[in-house]
């Protein structure tokens, strides 16, 4: 490697193989190994795996031929859709799992930082975690007397910090993890979306730490998010994954860019998003109304000319009838910031399968492309959302430039709430 590198990868592959790992039983696993081993008729893969599933194909490739250099003192980010094989990238370096094919060398110490609070005991004191917190990531003892003040002070635990853990708030523990974590002696640091920890002043917080970790100290940083404002301040040069591959390493700008078009065409007029990602909201066992599609009317390929009548279509299945929901649905810009918000009016639900057309007045966002979200929901006397269902990205639209376009990010400052959706058209079946 070059003096200046610190990290490098050449044609670097991870295969997982689909389906059952081991057979249960020592006995049951050796058949199979020696049968791999002189190439023979494994006796433990049954006759209805062999009639339905093709032997060759059992195998995922999580990431296929990676070549990346990074030098000392880069904050790097990764970004790709889920299932690109940034979080498999990190696994490898850091040594979790090892590569099935190519080469992998770095120089230095790496630390993990893949989950906040790895190791935390809830009836351990504050400072006693803190001990075996840094103990689990690397540190020595002798490290972490030195660091045992500026760690308590970043956490801003105070007090508290001799009082078992299992009585801080949620806030306070991901304080006190992080705290750990930002302090670690080490020339590369891999980061899994974990500067979206605390409350806002506490984020920026994190933020400033880490851009001293890169550019002060040194350090190199790897960090996977999907939050592209934070990419965008963080990083000083942007890695795109795609299927494990590499499609795109440079400016965090372009990076941003390649990213959101190869991401648009994932996205169709006709979108099934029984599978897609869920927040706030109970899981598919016990969830009372699913979404199942959702439909952008009138449009060409997603790209929106009327933005005072943009018409979608929510396919939802209730297990039961349910009175008085109301639809909310969010538009995030490219950095996958919440821009815009619209709630329709009250309308009931009836049990089975329901079809819902609505028409959003989308005139206050600016040309670009935004994902949308939708979330189904009843709201109490005193503005508490209840959810019953709530999908991140559902589809995606383009709107292109016309001259009375209002550009809003000039003059608004946050999130803009836009006129009440208007039902209409085949509100139920």
């Amino acid at each position: 490697m070059e003096q200046d590198v610190v990290l490098q990868t050449e044609n670097l592959v991870k295969e997982y193989r689909l389906g059952q790992i081991g057979t249960g039983t020592l006995r049951g696993d050796l058949q199979s190994f020696f049968a791999r081993l002189f190439k023979k008729d494994d006796p433990n893969i049954s006759l209805l795996a062999d009639q339905y599933y093709d032997i060759e194909h059992k195998t995922h490739r999580a990431l296929d031929g990676v070549s990346i250099q990074i030098k000392r003192g880069e904050a790097v980010g990764l970004i790709g859709t889920n299932g690109a094989g940034k979080s498999t990238l990190l696994k490898l370096i850091s040594r979790i799992t090892l590569p099935s094919e190519g080469t992998l060398s770095y120089r230095g110490k790496v630390a993990s930082l893949l989950e906040v609070g790895t190791g935390f005991n809830g009836e351990l004191t504050g400072r006693e975690n803190i001990y075996m917190n840094g103990a689990i990531l690397g540190m020595s003892r002798a490290d972490i007397d030195k660091k045992m003040d500026e760690i308590i002070a970043f956490s801003e635990i105070g007090e508290y910090i001799n009082t078992p853990v299992k009585r801080y708030s949620s806030g306070m523990f991901v304080k006190l993890a992080f705290a750990v974590a930002a302090h670690l002696d080490a020339d590369i640091l891999l980061m899994d979306e974990i500067l979206a920890v605390g409350d806002v002043k506490f984020q920026d917080k994190s933020l400033r730490r880490m851009e001293e970790v890169a550019s002060e100290e040194q350090k190199t940083v790897i960090y996977v998010s999907h939050n592209m404002a934070t990419i965008r301040r963080f990083c000083t040069r942007c890695i795109v994954l795609e299927s494990g591959k590499v499609v795109f390493d440079g400016d965090v700008e372009q990076a941003i860019e390649v990213y959101t078009q190869r991401k648009k065409q994932s996205f169709s007029t006709h979108n099934d998003v029984r599978e897609a990602k869920r927040r706030y909201c109970p899981n598919a066992l016990v969830r009372k109304v699913s979404f199942e599609e959702f439909d952008i009317l009138g449009a060409d390929e997603c790209v929106i000319q009327d933005k005072a009548a943009f018409r979608m279509r929510f396919r939802f299945r209730a297990k039961e009838a349910i009175a008085g929901t109301r639809l909310k649905v969010s538009f995030c810009d490219a950095t996958e910031q919440p821009i815009a918000t619209a709630i329709s009016p009250t309308f009931d639900i009836s049990e089975g399968e329901n079809s819902l057309e609505v028409t959003a007045d989308i005139r206050a966002l600016k040309q670009g492309i935004y994902t949308i979200s939708g979330a189904l929901m009843q709201v109490s006397s005193f503005d508490i959302f209840s959810y019953y269902d709530n999908v991140d990205q559902m589809g995606m639209i383009e709107i292109l430039p016309d001259e009375d376009g209002l550009l809003w990010a000039a003059r608004v400052w946050g999130r803009a709430e836009l006129p009440p959706l208007k039902i209409g058209g085949d509100s139920h079946e």
